[in-house]
């Protein structure tokens, strides 16, 4: 008999952390009408300044099968919370599912970049891809790497072994989900690799706490610079130096009010 869904969710707090707010954030979505174009991540749109959609799109789910599907894989995988005597554990957990959201979105755009500029396939320009996805294969890749006997269960009847499943999901969603980004999954597969073979490495508290903090920044910045939402509370003006921004915060009614933009519908990939 399994241990009570409880205890489980104690030994696997990060894991839990994460699925609780892909829950909600998917429940929200549903619930106000959001399109994929809203939050999802494409070329053109990371040309246009929306940085912040590698993380909205990372976290966003349209469809409640791919919530069910990443959430259940993402499960099991929390196991990496519990491994502390060989190196990982939950501060591992956390340090490298922050590198994993942020590599893996950036190595996606850096794709389709190579793919309209070198190949000239245009498609890739307006491909929005939403999910937790490329996390998901991250931590695949590095735990075949790290624990290479451990088996990944999905949906409580699906064993695979771990040292395969990467690429056995891979070739699996690609088929069964024809829409599933082939791409996302990927660089999330090739920053799993670069992070278990310690291509990618040393991160710490103090590293993780200055990256999210840059992250935080970058996201606030770029969300207001896209007038995507309203932030009118944030005000950006000139100091003494033009060369260094200031911020200060305005009375509700006194900023500049952002209008709301939206993307043209295209075809979404679910990663």
């Amino acid at each position: 008999m399994g241990k009570p869904l409880f205890y489980e969710i104690l030994e696997k707090p990060a894991t839990s952390c994460v699925i609780g707010i892909c829950s909600a954030i998917w429940f929200y979505i549903q619930k106000s009408n959001i399109g994929y174009s809203h939050v999802g991540m494409s070329y053109e749109t990371a040309m246009e300044g929306h940085h912040w959609r590698i993380i909205t799109s990372a976290f966003s789910h349209i469809s409640v099968l791919h919530l069910v599907f990443n959430m259940s894989a993402l499960w099991s995988l929390g196991v990496v919370e519990q491994l502390g005597h060989i190196g990982l554990g939950v501060e591992y957990y956390l340090h490298y599912t922050l590198v994993l959201v942020l590599l893996s979105g950036m190595l996606v755009v850096a794709m389709y970049h190579i793919l309209i500029q070198k190949f000239k396939l245009e498609y890739f320009r307006r491909v929005t891809a939403v999910g937790y996805s490329c996390v998901v294969f991250g931590w695949m890749t590095i735990l075949s790497v790290k624990q290479p006997s451990s088996k990944l269960n999905l949906f409580g009847f699906l064993s695979l072994p771990i040292s395969f499943a990467p690429f056995e999901s891979l070739i699996f969603t690609s088929i069964i989900v024809p829409q599933a980004s082939f791409l996302g999954h990927l660089s999330g597969i090739i920053v799993g690799y670069a992070v278990g073979w310690g291509l990618i490495h040393g991160m710490n508290n103090y590293w993780a706490v200055t990256l999210l903090g840059w992250t935080v920044v970058v996201f606030v910045f770029s969300l207001k610079k896209s007038a995507t939402f309203d932030l009118n509370f944030l005000e950006i003006e000139p100091v003494t130096d033009p060369s260094l921004p200031s911020v200060r915060f305005l009375a509700a009614g006194n900023g500049r009010t952002l209008q709301m933009s939206t993307l043209a519908d295209t075809g979404a990939n679910l990663v």
